[in-house]
């Protein structure tokens, strides 16, 4: 506990100690008046304006028009009798972190005609103690002027951020749920029509077992070919749940292309991605349709495959020196490419093709999947803590 507290101190820098400064700042001012009323009245209104602060950041609605008019009008008459102009920028962060738009424009209007008019008059009387501060007085206009807006417009993005961070929190569950019924379709469909294939002609094996053998005997077989059957599509679909390496599919690949008498050019070993298996799986499937097609139309005698690693984007590049495509071949249509683009279109990815030479193939995804997993994650961690 002290521990985040002392991290969370040193990470608000010299901004405590600006504050206490600035709630200090108003006595010096206060004993520089000769009269004990003034002195007085200048603790009272200073007392009063912190009460009246704290009241106003918890308030709602009308109550933050009272309060804020209160404040405006101690901020005015400090600065008219103690040439104290300070408590405007106290005014000015309350002012940002008003979150109704109709008090926040309000408010930020009355006090800057305020503050300005006193300045004004300030200015015209020539007062020597306030003439002294003109430089600090000029910061707190451009404050009064700045500060809110700047403050607004960081708990608008704060408040976007948290919406977006549930919303991909809701989105994370809906993808959970949706592939848990998917799982359960795929298992119902494959484990549980063949299970009671297998039990149906169990049950007829056991009975020609002594009626007739032959027939029991071609039974079991088929028991025994289902079974089979059952338990590839079940590796299929474990396969698939799992997802596809860019590192597996890379041996996949390179396998192709020697059957093929194709040399491959690129990295013997891929090292792991920052992506996501969901990413890794897609930029798969659209490596391993680029090289078919390499395979199947370009007529190349190598194919070179260089992965792009960055921050924000993950790409896959197919290069061969082939015949290369014709102008007019519609990319929608051509070559399998409908389906890859289709895929990239669903994590807005970018699919490149240049012909030059040979083709050029450029597949890129944004990694910013693999942020929304990490920010659901972090999230749901914060909620169970």
């Amino acid at each position: 506990m002290n521990n985040k507290y002392l991290n969370k101190l040193k990470s608000a820098g010299i901004t405590p100690y600006i504050w206490i400064l600035l709630s200090i700042l108003p006595f010096y001012f206060i004993f520089q008046s000769s009269s004990t009323i003034e002195i007085i009245v200048g603790i009272v209104l200073t007392i009063l304006f912190f009460i009246t602060f704290r009241f106003a950041f918890i308030s709602k609605k009308w109550p933050v028009y009272m309060w804020s008019t209160i404040l405006i009008l101690i901020s005015i008459t400090m600065l008219i009798i103690f040439k104290y102009v300070y408590f405007s920028f106290f005014i000015a962060y309350y002012n940002g972190n008003i979150k109704n738009r109709v008090a926040y424009f309000t408010v930020y209007i009355i006090h800057l005609v305020a503050i300005t008019a006193v300045i004004n008059y300030n200015l015209v009387i020539k007062d020597e103690l306030f003439l002294t501060q003109i430089p600090f007085v000029i910061i707190i206009w451009i404050s009064v002027i700045l500060l809110p807006f700047n403050i607004y417009n960081k708990k608008k993005q704060e408040q976007l951020e948290e919406q977006l961070e549930s919303a991909n929190q809701r989105i994370a569950d809906l993808v959970k749920q949706e592939e848990r019924q998917r799982i359960a379709r795929d298992l119902h469909d494959t484990l549980g029509q063949k299970l009671s294939l297998i039990g149906l002609k169990s049950d007829l094996a056991r009975k020609l077992v002594y009626k007739d053998p032959e027939q029991a005997k071609e039974e079991i077989k088929d028991v025994q070919q289902t079974a089979r059957t059952a338990l590839n599509e079940v590796r299929k679909m474990v396969s698939q749940m799992r997802g596809i390496r860019l590192k597996e599919e890379i041996i996949r690949v390179r396998q192709i292309l020697k059957a093929a008498q194709i040399e491959y050019i690129g990295e013997e070993h891929v090292k792991g991605t920052n992506a996501s298996v969901f990413i890794e799986n897609i930029l798969s499937m659209c490596m391993k349709e680029a090289v078919t097609n390499v395979v199947k139309h370009s007529q190349a005698s190598y194919c070179k495959i260089t992965i792009e690693q960055k921050k924000k984007a993950i790409s896959v590049i197919i290069e061969d020196n082939g015949i290369g495509m014709s102008e007019d071949i519609d990319m929608i249509k051509g070559n399998g490419l409908h389906g890859m683009k289709e895929r990239l279109d669903f994590v807005n990815g970018n699919l490149d093709i240049q012909t030059n030479n040979g083709t050029i193939i450029k597949v890129s995804v944004p990694n910013v999947i693999k942020q929304i997993e990490e920010g659901g994650e972090k999230y749901d961690k914060n909620r169970h803590s």
